[in-house]
């Protein structure tokens, strides 16, 4: 694959609507979220999968930016919640499943394959934040295809991915050993201590801080990138979603805002004020 090891390769909304979140993530940010991939395959009820396409046809190594899937009743009565994950990749998903345990980590789906998409495993680190890792199978006749699902700069896709844990000593330590990441710079937020950026391969890829006691849990926000941040913010609120706060002006000059969409999911928004 095209990506360096440790790069951000997939996205992926759990869901408990997936035509709600069709309707809403394509007024707000621009998508287009597809029919079920699997309603045709097999017996009994299948597995609701559907891609994430953007207007500008890019994508992962497959031509599409991400998917939706729904939650079962079976993962709900576990306690599986709607949220967005991220699928960083690696060499070896096994490897890495071994070396996160025995630091302390959690399994949550262990490691499968899968036919024409690759090798997965979701875990938890040491600290309570859940992320997939994927060894993705490209395609036949383009094995150094390449995803973009992640860019700094462009609308539709996730342009920054923000951890808050409850050790940004230690989780700087695990992320930047398993994933050949850097944590170059930082931005004092008062009480709330650093900002501490983060990079892959030099490339700027988000920041992590440390979990202040008003926030509910560990874990990542993905940053989606929108062409317009009062425009997207008022499609969040049309569409039934729940914004948390106003907009906040970034070093760049652009804009985030944070919100949960109608069934939950917690998500940024980042782009310009036009």
């Amino acid at each position: 694959m095209g990506n360096p090891v440790g790069s951000f390769i997939w996205y992926e909304l759990m869901t408990s609507d997936p035509d709600a979140a069709a309707a809403f993530y394509g007024d707000v940010v621009g998508w287009r979220i597809g029919a079920n991939a699997f309603a045709d395959a097999g017996s009994g009820e299948p597995m609701d999968y559907r891609m994430i396409e953007r207007l500008d046809g890019g994508g992962s190594a497959c031509g599409f930016s991400g998917g939706v899937f729904k939650l079962t009743g079976e993962m709900v009565a576990q306690g599986a919640k709607p949220a967005w994950l991220g699928y960083i990749y690696v060499a070896d998903v096994d490897a890495e499943v071994d070396a996160i345990v025995a630091e302390g980590g959690q399994v949550h789906v262990p490691a499968t394959s899968m036919e024409g998409v690759g090798r997965f495993a979701l875990v938890t680190d040491p600290f309570g934040a859940a992320f997939y890792l994927m060894t993705p199978q490209p395609p036949a006749n383009d094995p150094d295809a390449t995803s973009d699902v992640f860019t700094v700069d462009k609308p539709q896709t996730v342009r920054w991915n923000e951890l808050v844990t409850p050790d940004d000593d230690a989780a700087v330590a695990f992320y930047t050993r398993h994933f050949g990441w850097t944590q170059e710079g930082a931005m004092p937020m008062g009480p709330l201590g650093d900002y501490r950026f983060l990079q892959s391969e030099g490339v700027p890829i988000g920041a992590l801080m440390k979990k202040a006691d008003f926030m509910p849990v560990p874990g990542w926000t993905y940053y989606i990138g929108v062409d317009d941040i009062d425009r997207a913010l008022a499609a969040v609120k049309d569409g039934g979603g729940r914004p948390q706060g106003d907009p906040q002006q970034i070093p760049t000059g652009e804009y985030t805002v944070h919100a949960f969409d109608p069934q939950g999911a917690y998500f940024g928004l980042v782009g310009p004020r036009r």
